[in-house]
């Protein structure tokens, strides 16, 4: 029998679930750019996957934990996540981070799904991170990560309510022939299509399209896996080509760097979704980004004016409309400067996102598209 998971419908059977316990988390968002965040991301980890030996566990990011309002995050894409829990935890167990779409949310929100797949082994921390000693066990008390004695035994409460929630979200024709609907009429302006794969499988894509020297880009890309009302690839800026077979489908993403409107586009990666006949499928990613190497004594000058717009921008100070149009192309060219050996500039870029935010959401948006490009290239 084949069964597939609606993971909005998971989602809204978790939270019916009202407080948190030993099998679900909910969280408002993560960040696991620094240690801290690293650290309770993955002290929640090993708690979930000790706490619940025969069944899934899951986190369910971007809801407010005293009245389970659904605010979304960022749509995020790290495939290395799994490496992450690798290199930390002893027995790591097998997690999943899923973006899923919610009607109400805007475009560029989504609810984060963590699934931890049960290995059946006592996980722990295979070394220190942030103020958690290599050696710890963590285990679910209600809703608390705990620390642990090693020798606890393990016991299986929450195979048969899990089950029943799993169950209870299985998709069916209604829900998929409705995803593809509410996905045609919500992207009317932006050319959506669908596909079906292996006759199990229900692709939806839409973009802007534009041809640039006889290849053609798609821009404010989203694509969505209807049956698991999955979002597998959504960015506001980036351009992508897309391709398709009967087997896979492919999306090429690009970024368009340069500098003094020397702009080119570069291949930053490669995603391959395979469906089997079985009513599998898996998602292949390759990094293809080259960094382009540009003049130095072009960047310094960059990189120093950037540096001086940037402290304009923490007094408060008007700018002109050509300080204006520098500030929208800090966070890319402090990325450029980044990727030709100003390794300093990457604290400045992190160190300008309060005030960024603050300035207005079309800047903002560029950063966190910016920081995005950084995550691919510097942890693959």
């Amino acid at each position: 029998m084949i069964v597939m998971i609606n993971k909005r419908l998971l989602i809204k059977h978790l939270l019916a679930h009202n407080d948190e316990n030993s099998f679900y988390d909910k969280k408002r968002k993560i960040d696991i750019s620094h240690k801290e965040g690293k650290a309770k991301f993955l002290k929640h980890i090993c708690a979930l996957s000790n706490s619940n030996p025969k069944n899934n566990s899951y986190i369910v990011i971007g809801v407010e934990d005293e009245d389970n309002n659904i605010i979304g995050v960022d749509f995020f894409d790290d495939s290395k996540i799994q490496n992450l829990i690798n290199a930390y935890l002893t027995n790591p167990p097998i997690v999943q981070y899923e973006n899923i779409p919610f009607p109400h949310l805007s475009d560029d929100k989504v609810v984060g799904l963590v699934t931890i797949r049960p290995i059946d082994e006592i996980t722990s921390l295979r070394k220190n991170i942030w103020k958690y000693y290599g050696g710890s066990v963590f285990f679910r008390d209600g809703s608390m990560s705990m620390p642990k004695v090693f020798d606890i035994e393990i016991k299986d409460i929450n195979s048969s309510i899990v089950v029943a929630i799993e169950k209870h979200a299985q998709n069916n024709i209604e829900h998929t022939l409705n995803g593809v609907f509410d996905f045609m009429k919500m992207r009317v302006d932006y050319n959506p299509q669908y596909k079906v794969f292996k006759e199990y499988f229900v692709v939806c894509w839409a973009g802007q399209k534009k041809e640039v020297k006889d290849e053609t880009f798609f821009s404010r890309v989203d694509i969505e896996l209807i049956n698991e009302q999955v979002r597998l690839f959504f960015s506001a800026l980036d351009e992508v080509s897309i391709f398709f077979n009967e087997d896979t489908f492919k999306i090429v993403e690009y970024v368009n760097l340069g500098l003094q409107n020397t702009n080119k586009y570069y291949q930053l990666e490669e995603t391959i979704i395979k469906f089997e006949n079985n009513a599998n499928y898996n998602i292949e990613t390759k990094l293809l980004f080259e960094a382009p190497q540009f003049d130095k004594k072009t960047l310094f000058h960059i990189y120093n004016n950037n540096n001086a717009i940037l402290e304009k921008l923490k007094k408060g100070v008007v700018f002109t409309k050509n300080e204006d149009r520098d500030l929208k192309n800090l966070p890319i060219t402090y990325l450029i400067c980044y990727l030709n050996d100003f390794p300093e500039a990457i604290d400045k870029l992190q160190g300008a996102k309060s005030y960024l935010k603050s300035y207005n959401s079309e800047v903002y948006t560029i950063y966190k598209e910016t920081l995005r490009i950084l995550r691919k290239v510097k942890y693959s």
